[in-house]
């Protein structure tokens, strides 16, 4: 806690000087230090995924971003600007951040934080952005701008990974500077992603601070689409932002195509980055084939995207149940099933159908073209993968439009303490969630609390690994555990190394000397098989 206190600090302050060079060279999408914040987040996250492609985000690349953010910080004595905070603002803001700090202390216990988050992060790191990286783990393909990031701050700034936490402060900063006291009602939900560099976080955060932004009047239409493409560039399932953006820019303040270029340009960075990484524009679709040689075998994405079908029915039906489905079966079987999702799902149908009937009751354009922004958000959820964490994002959207003038400051402050304990009960006791609520599988991969989270926070480290060799790609596998977040790069998972067997292919070196220079995919022969096989067998049989 205190060493995640002491990286805030220097990581809050770089960004704010890196946002006072943005703002002198092109304005911020508003006033504040909140908004100067956000614009270092934004330029710096542009900036390192441009670096990514020729060197990696390590030491250096930190230490040079930090100098120059913290020379803008002092030099133009931007701390100054702390002080602009009433004493009682003040205390909230301290009472919030150590509320903060303290939920970032727990175990990390996201599935992802092991099998993409960390692995991402590693890569970034050490080697920058690969190209063909889907071929070694599909998942790697992604290469989300918020990993992106993060891994800029990994090396020693925050080496335990917890920029969420940042960010969650920001966030804080920006709820008092606003006076949007019903965002602070959100906080608490989000301190369960503080403790992972979670992408759904900041999509979340910075989704609800452009909404308020438009609500409020803000119609800097140039930065508020590229802030939502940005947020797009993060997590392609809030599709929705940048829509809405889009349909505010033309509709409501009616700007010319001059104001929609910066965010064009993002997008075009966040295309070449998708192409470089995975092989098509947008991860994991295999849409927009421009031949690179360096694509996903087919055969192995259509292994996964039955995988992402299964998925969407929390893998209690086979592929070839789910094929038989008719169209009612298809969404009874998803609003009715076996645990916790099924009412996470029909909650997001009424949330949905009510915020539709409020948005033609209330007959104001902004609303109405927030409404069609999610319902398109929703058919593209629908049809590729319904699973409940790529449409949380819309209950916040919904409670946010609804409740808006419900919260004030008081119920607000009230509502976050009392969220933030219960919160807080639920991360220091995982093995009471376990038993009372047996549906939520996340509850056994929580850790309990631990006095020294009061100095740093907890994270696991795992090292026991075998190295294997097939064709010209050397690697190494977790030994009897399913991920790789503590394996030496480069590193496979036993399960990928299950689906390159179905499809007949293995990952291989394009450069044999050179890992930089990235990877492609081979078929493979009979005795090269045998060889997988046996990799597999001593992967994962039991000690």
């Amino acid at each position: 806690m205190i060493l995640t206190l002491f990286s805030s600090i220097i990581i809050i302050s770089t960004l704010l000087g890196l946002g006072r060079i943005v703002e002198l060279i092109s304005g911020t999408l508003f006033q504040g230090i909140s908004g100067k914040i956000i614009s270092g987040i934004f330029a710096i996250s542009i900036i390192w995924t441009i670096l990514a492609f020729f060197i990696p985000l390590n030491i250096y690349v930190e230490i040079s971003t930090i100098t120059i953010g913290l020379f803008f910080f002092f030099k133009d004595r931007l701390y100054l600007e702390f002080y602009q905070f009433t004493k009682k603002d003040t205390l909230l803001i301290i009472a919030t951040s150590l509320i903060i700090l303290f939920s970032g202390s727990y175990y990390p216990y996201i599935l992802d934080h092991f099998g993409y988050y960390v692995p991402s992060i590693k890569w970034l790191s050490e080697y920058g952005l690969i190209k063909g990286i889907s071929n070694l783990d599909l998942t790697l393909g992604q290469m989300s701008v918020w990993h992106i990031f993060q891994a800029g701050f990994s090396n020693f700034s925050d080496q335990f990974l917890r920029i969420n936490v940042i960010i969650l402060i920001v966030y804080v900063l920006y709820i008092v500077e606003k006076k949007s006291w019903i965002q602070l009602v959100f906080v608490p939900i989000m301190l369960l992603f503080s403790q992972s560099p979670s992408p759904d976080l900041p999509v979340i955060i910075f989704s609800l601070i452009i909404l308020n932004e438009v609500l409020t009047g803000n119609n800097k239409t140039s930065l508020l689409f590229a802030f939502s493409i940005f947020v797009f560039t993060i997590k392609p399932t809030m599709i929705w932002l940048p829509i809405f953006s889009l349909l505010y820019s033309i509709f409501i303040v009616k700007s010319n195509f001059k104001n929609l270029i910066l965010g064009c340009l993002v997008l075009i960075l966040f295309f070449i980055k998708n192409i470089w990484t995975f092989g098509y524009p947008v991860f994991p679709v295999p849409i927009g084939d421009l031949g690179v040689y360096w694509k996903p075998n087919p055969q192995f994405l259509k292994i996964s995207s039955q995988f992402a079908v299964q998925k969407t029915y929390d893998m209690q039906y086979s592929f070839e149940e789910i094929q038989k489905f008719s169209a009612l079966d298809y969404a009874k079987n998803w609003l009715f099933l076996n645990g916790i999702k099924s009412k996470i799902n029909i909650l997001f149908i009424l949330s949905l159908i009510t915020f539709i009937l409020f948005s033609i009751r209330k007959k104001n354009t902004v609303v109405y073209l927030i409404a069609i922004s999610l319902v398109i958000k929703t058919i593209l959820v629908l049809l590729f993968s319904a699973q409940y964490r790529f449409f949380i994002d819309v209950f916040f959207v919904v409670f946010f439009i609804l409740f808006s003038h419900y919260f004030s400051r008081q119920k607000s402050i009230i509502t976050f303490y009392i969220v933030s304990i219960s919160v807080i009960s639920f991360l220091s006791f995982p093995l009471f969630i376990g038993i009372h609520i047996p549906s939520y599988k996340m509850a056994q991969f929580m850790g309990n609390f631990e006095k020294k989270q009061i100095y740093e926070p907890s994270r696991y480290k795992y090292t026991a690994f075998n190295s294997f060799k097939v064709g010209n790609l050397k690697f190494n596998v977790s030994k009897n555990y399913p991920y790789n977040f503590g394996t030496p790069l480069p590193a496979i998972t036993p399960y990928q190394i299950i689906d390159n067997t179905k499809a007949h292919i293995f990952p291989q070196l394009i450069n044999k000397d050179k890992i930089k220079q990235g990877f492609i995919w081979k078929n493979i022969n009979t005795q090269e098989k045998k060889e997988v096989n046996h990799i597999i067998n001593n992967t994962t049989r039991p000690n």
